[in-house]
């Protein structure tokens, strides 16, 4: 879904993909204390707004097309399973926020990996 909506997004400015970022951000930080009440438990894999978010602060202002973002999914994957440091701890916070700090920490290190990935290529 994440990627579904980079595409989507692909022609917007800097700004309005920012923008999109932090909508996201308020909304699955709301949405998520309320999804963790409903059913019951932390951080609910029914919740995948932070999912989508993660992948839009991966691919923020990366020139990639869609190989690149497939690699960036990949990395992404791989740091919100590992969760570097500060990113486990984040996921502590309570509610909504904790269920998206984790993932935009994870998403951060895989943005900065993905510019790693692409200066090595080039």
């Amino acid at each position: 879904m994440g990627l579904v909506v980079w595409w989507a997004l692909g022609p917007a400015s800097a700004a309005v993909q920012g923008l999109a970022i932090v909508v996201l951000l308020v909304a699955g930080s709301l949405s998520g204390s309320v999804a963790e009440r409903h059913f019951g438990r932390t951080d609910p894999g029914q919740i995948v707004i932070d999912e989508v978010m993660g992948m839009l602060i991966t691919l923020f202002l990366n020139p990639v097309g869609w190989t690149g973002a497939i690699v960036g999914f990949g990395l992404f994957r791989a740091a919100d399973i590992l969760k570097p440091f500060p990113a486990r701890r984040l996921e502590r916070l309570p509610g909504g926020v904790g269920v998206m700090a984790d993932d935009a920490m994870a998403a951060i290190y895989a943005n900065l990996a993905l510019r790693a990935t692409l200066a090595l290529a080039t």
